[in-house]
């Protein structure tokens, strides 16, 4: 029975940890910010030490360590699933590009971060970044943005949770695959 406890644990931590970031980014009467965070952070780590201690030995660190990273993504699948209600066309008044190198062999290829600044009705939103150039100076954009400031604006239509969803899926799958096949550390 304990062995199916522990099996379970990173469904459990996954539940509550998506849970609580969707009351944070959408709820009505949602925490404040550092409330948010160290709820958050409390719940992430909580459950990564119940399942090294419950899994134990090197099963029970990279099993927790695969379960950090799916709970990281589930927080991030919440984000992105968070309501953007507000849609405002915006000209785009300026487009600043900076390069990300990555270093040593086998690193991943540069990537271009673009950072649009925005004259939207309101001043707010003043910037957006994307990984891919979605405007020049002057053209008009759709932003969708949360008027409560909790999720960061996005292109309208743009927002999906999908990835990170399916990526959060299967690390928790490989953390209770780990769970079940290790089980519960022997009493000493």
């Amino acid at each position: 029975m304990r062995r199916l406890g522990t099996a379970v644990l990173p469904w459990l931590a996954a539940g509550a940890v998506y849970g609580w970031a969707a009351w944070c980014f959408g709820g009505s009467s949602a925490p404040p910010g550092a409330v948010a965070l160290v709820g958050g952070a409390v719940l992430l780590l909580g459950g990564c030490a119940a399942y090294f201690v419950l899994v134990g030995g090197t099963g029970g660190f990279f099993g927790a360590l695969l379960l950090s990273l799916g709970l990281l993504l589930a927080v991030a699948a919440a984000d992105q699933a968070a309501s953007r209600p507000e849609v405002a066309v915006c000209p785009v008044r300026e487009v600043h590009t900076k390069a990300e190198h990555s270093s040593g062999e086998g690193a991943p290829p540069t990537r271009t971060v673009y950072r649009f600044v925005l004259d939207c009705p309101g001043g707010y939103p003043a910037e957006l970044k994307e990984g891919r150039a979605v405007a020049e100076k002057g053209a008009r954009i759709r932003v969708a943005y949360d008027p409560r400031h909790r999720v960061s604006p996005e292109l309208e239509g743009r927002t999906t949770p999908w990835t990170a969803t399916l990526w959060a899926a299967a690390l928790l799958i490989l953390g209770t695959a780990i769970a079940w096949l290790k089980g519960s550390p022997t009493p000493t």
